[in-house]
């Protein structure tokens, strides 16, 4: 009999820049050399995933009540990124990597992510369940109400999703 695992830290979640060969099915390899951004990005607001699908509503003359048909797909996404300082002063832009990709409004961007009994910080494998694999265009990055970590919210648009894929070798 399976076990239920706790979410609680095994959201991995990685960009990347460059589009991949297939990118319905990226490979482990593509997955690892991405910008992982499990820890950089905050849990409260992150959305990533397939909302309500459009509704079709053409029913028939002698139906009754609504007879909506599913249409087509939606996806969402949007995070909270915080910046990042050196101890000594200034930014810290070898740890920056996400920002740098999030920051330019317009910019095609592609999303994976994978949350199964692996912990976030597990590098990414063969087979492994890709729960949402998505090509998104972000929006410029909004500041947050000044409270706790120096922070952006960063919007975005999903183009084409692709639900419950798995990373290839």
């Amino acid at each position: 009999m399976g076990a239920k695992v706790l979410a609680d830290g095994k959201t991995k979640f990685t960009i990347l820049t460059t589009k991949p060969a297939n990118p319905a099915a990226p490979t482990a390899a593509e997955l690892n050399a991405g910008i992982q951004l499990a820890d950089h990005v905050l849990t409260s607001d992150f959305v990533f995933g397939a909302i309500d699908s459009d509704k079709v509503a053409e029913k028939a003359l002698g139906s009754s009540g609504n007879a909506n048909a599913i249409g087509a797909s939606n996806y969402q996404i949007g995070m909270t990124i915080w910046r990042k300082f050196l101890t000594a002063g200034g930014f810290d832009a070898a740890d920056e990597t996400g920002w740098a990709a999030l920051k330019v409004k317009g910019a095609t961007l592609w999303a994976y992510a994978r949350q199964t009994d692996k912990v976030a910080s597990a590098a990414w494998a063969a087979t492994d369940e890709i729960y949402l694999g998505a090509e998104w265009t972000n929006d410029t990055p909004q500041r947050t109400d000044g409270t706790g970590f120096v922070k952006y919210r960063c919007p975005g648009e999903v183009q084409t999703g692709w639900p419950f894929i798995a990373a290839a070798a």
